[in-house]
């Protein structure tokens, strides 16, 4: 259970409030199809906040110097990040972080790498052909230019060390081809809606080619630039036997570091004078480069055992993926106990409002937000009481079966609270469609429905998706990802009763408490057949899902519950960021033969969000 936002949730604290506004007969009129039935309802419109940006990814969203959010280069770079995940969570980057890249891989990368930056000195030229000759911005795409010929020479450098040749080390491949072609295109004034290079008459039509060209560019450097940062910091703990150090120390050092706020630098000055429709021309650009250096690493040949994607070694004849996800606060941004609450609060009569004889009796809507807030007022409490109690004084070592005994005091808890809010009566009298409606308008995480979809539209994947969640209706659960196109997860929750479409205020209780929860994902796994062997993932955020999280092979934790974190940690569990996991389970490989994940290792792996997890998962 989850109670509503007038206090503090201890066990997941809403994003931020929900709020309904309400609307004349007139608004209301108005494209009513978007927000709640005007015949069968007296729900007003229903304002959802828009999304909120991550803070999960600070890393990347911080990477420039200064405030990123400034200039034009910055606003890309953080409305990309789940490119950048993407590219962090390739094969080949995960292999080259862990130092067991096969040497022929790294050999082929870096000829496919010396191909790429003569085409980005080429670029380089030609934009500095583009940029007004009274202009710094001249001299400085000049400078840079002057540092990519520098960087090639540091491929010359590699090209000794690890006896590559160019010429001799594989042709170039399809999507280094892909990749220069365009940057050339671009820089030559290729790009749809601009005139051709032989057609720019003013030096402000060839600035703007010189603008676009640098948006075609800039990514690469940032993204070179930010994953040598990142990996760096991975390996700087080790003895300095990495063999790709050279390449981190190349990439992560101040020269290149300065290169890319530079590029960025010069791409703002250069995008000032442009109008809207130019600069959303920049950010496809952009965007097409940042997935262009993703394809580029994808297609890197390795020749070797990965733990990325997981599903890589999977054999839809042998095997069966089961991923399970809990859904307030793991797929949404605001806790359906809110919503569910603020829908009964605005939908109740007002206390001089005389009620129908033949509809349920309800509370004034004066009388159910005062019972909610004291409802609430005690959860949070007791809540407090009841994970004090559990915790033992000492951290201990990590034994499920134990955790196991300590998590039943808190699901007692969990059964009385529930019983508490049937019996005050403020679910009475909600509307069905008003709850379905209010799925729909439901925002979901950024990256959990494309998630989803692309595991469902995969029937080759032999892949089932279990919801297993406190919340009090169903109904909404279903809502809210059948809008998305998801009408056939499984979901497993509560449900009201419901009395011609009315609620009665009574539960239907399926799932009140983490023993439910886990028994629920038991009970799944024994409902399939022993034919083939399942690969468990389960995605939670909060002591609810702990059990759950620790029995899957796989448990990935989403957000930052400082009450699961002090749960588990006094009870030995480890909390380990999924990347530097990866890395370590990418540095266990052996030949033939991958790391394998089991449950109830006692070790539960961060997420910044649903990027990471479609990233490791399904890959790009």
């Amino acid at each position: 259970m989850r109670l509503p936002f007038f206090s503090p949730n201890p066990i997941k604290t809403p994003l931020f409030h929900l709020f309904f506004i309400s609307s004349s007969p007139r608004s209301n009129s108005v494209n009513s199809s978007r927000f709640f039935s005007t015949r069968r309802s007296s729900l007003p419109r229903m304002a959802i906040p828009p999304k909120l940006a991550s803070s999960s990814y600070s890393s990347i969203a911080t990477t420039a110097a200064g405030s990123i959010e400034e200039g034009l280069a910055g606003k890309f770079w953080v409305k990309f990040r789940r490119e950048t995940v993407f590219a962090m969570y390739t094969p080949f980057v995960v292999c080259l972080a862990a130092g067991n890249l096969k040497i022929e891989t790294f050999r082929h990368y870096i000829a496919q790498d010396f191909h790429f930056l003569k085409a980005f000195a080429h670029a380089y030229e030609l934009a500095e052909e583009c940029a007004d000759d009274d202009d710094d911005a001249k001299l400085a795409i000049s400078k840079l230019r002057k540092g990519v010929l520098e960087e090639l020479k540091m491929h010359n450098l590699f090209v000794q060390e690890w006896g590559i040749d160019p010429s001799k080390d594989g042709a170039i491949n399809s999507a280094t081809v892909k990749y220069t072609d365009f940057l050339l295109a671009t820089a030559s004034g290729k790009v749809e809606g601009v005139k051709g290079p032989g057609k720019l008459a003013t030096p402000f039509e060839r600035t703007k080619v010189a603008a676009y060209t640098l948006g075609a560019m800039t990514p690469c450097m940032r993204l070179y630039a930010f994953l040598a940062k990142e990996l760096q910091a991975l390996i700087d703990s080790e003895d300095g036997s990495h063999p790709y150090q050279k390449w981190f120390d190349n990439y992560s050092s101040e020269g290149f570091q300065a290169s890319a706020l530079q590029t960025e630098d010069l791409l703002d000055k250069l995008s000032v004078p442009l109008t809207g429709e130019e600069l959303d021309i920049i950010e496809k650009l952009y965007h097409q480069a940042m997935k262009l250096e993703i394809e580029f690493f994808n297609v890197q040949p390795l020749a070797q055992s990965t733990v990325v994607p997981l599903t890589k070694e999977h054999n839809p004849v042998e095997d069966r993926l089961v991923i399970f996800s809990d859904f307030d606060l793991t797929c949404t941004i605001v806790d359906s106990s809110a919503i569910l609450a603020e829908i009964a609060i605005v939908t109740a009569p007002k206390s001089d409002q005389a009620q129908p004889e033949n509809q349920i009796a309800r509370m004034s809507s004066a009388e159910l937000r005062n019972t909610w807030g004291l409802l609430s007022g005690q959860y949070t409490e007791e809540y407090e009481q009841c994970i004090e109690s559990i915790l033992p004084s000492e951290k201990v070592e990590f034994n499920y079966e134990v955790l196991c005994k300590a998590i039943e005091q808190l699901s007692d808890f969990e059964q009385k609270a529930n019983s508490r809010v049937i019996e005050s009566g403020v679910l009475k009298g909600l509307n069905l469609e008003d709850i379905k409606r209010a799925g729909e308008r439901l925002i979901l995480q950024d990256g959990c429905t494309s998630f989803f979809k692309k595991i469902v539209k995969n029937e080759n994947l032999n892949a089932n998706i279990h919801v297993l969640s406190y919340c009090w209706c169903a109904d909404l659960i279903r809502s809210a990802f059948s809008s998305g196109g998801l009408d056939v997860l499984n979901i497993h929750a509560n449900e009201f009763s419901f009395e011609d479409s009315i609620s009665t205020g009574e539960i239907i209780k399926k799932v009140e408490s983490p023993i439910d929860k886990v028994q629920s994902f038991n009970n799944i796994l024994k409902s399939y057949s022993t034919d083939k062997k399942n690969l468990t993932v389960y995605i939670g955020d909060s002591v609810g899902d702990l059990l759950c999280l620790l029995q899957a092979d796989v448990g990935i934790v989403i957000g930052s519950s400082s009450s699961l974190r002090r749960v588990g940690g006094q009870f030995g569990v480890s909390f380990l960021p999924l990347y530097p996991g990866l890395i370590k389970k990418q540095k266990e490989c052996v030949k033939e033969s991958s790391s394998k994940w089991k449950g109830q290792s006692g070790t539960l792996y961060t997420v910044s969000g649903w990027a990471e997890i479609h990233a490791f998962i399904l890959g790009w």
